[in-house]
């Protein structure tokens, strides 16, 4: 079973219908919640994702769909270790630091799904679009 960090962008494209993407955020999702992949997220995709959705709905909304989407994936720790690390390293937005390194930290982690893969070059771990991932693994297309 692949387990993978999902990044914000991700989760924005399926929670706002963000078309082309938001059919690979769901198809993500979809596997998640079939438990035919482990989906992880952080503290700060969370906080992000709330920040986000309350622009457009109220709080009790908003906490429904966090809700949804604490009960297919599993929330990363963030600690003092990850966030020096996230501020000495190369990364320049220092989310994707935090994102990344707790990704790491944790040893759980196969790969970081995002559609800025660009922002995490210099992480060890392996980075994909939703789409890439989804064609790669032709199990999940039949």
């Amino acid at each position: 079973m692949d387990k993978v960090l999902i990044d914000t962008d991700v989760i924005l494209d399926f929670f706002f219908d963000r078309n082309p993407f938001s059919e690979h955020a769901a198809k993500i999702f979809s596997l998640c919640d079939l438990k035919i992949i482990k989906g992880f997220i952080t503290p700060v995709i969370c906080n992000n994702v709330y920040f986000l959705l309350k622009r457009t709905a109220n709080h009790e909304k908003v906490i429904e769909k966090l809700t949804k989407l604490i009960s297919i994936t599993e929330v990363l720790i963030i600690d003092n270790d990850i966030i020096i690390q996230a501020m000495i390293s190369k990364f320049k937005d220092f989310e994707d630091a935090l994102q990344n390194f707790a990704a790491e930290k944790s040893g759980n982690i196969d790969l970081i799904l995002t559609r800025n893969t660009k922002d995490f070059k210099h992480s060890k771990l392996g980075v994909m679009t939703p789409e890439n991932y989804l064609k790669s693994r032709t199990t999940f297309n039949r």
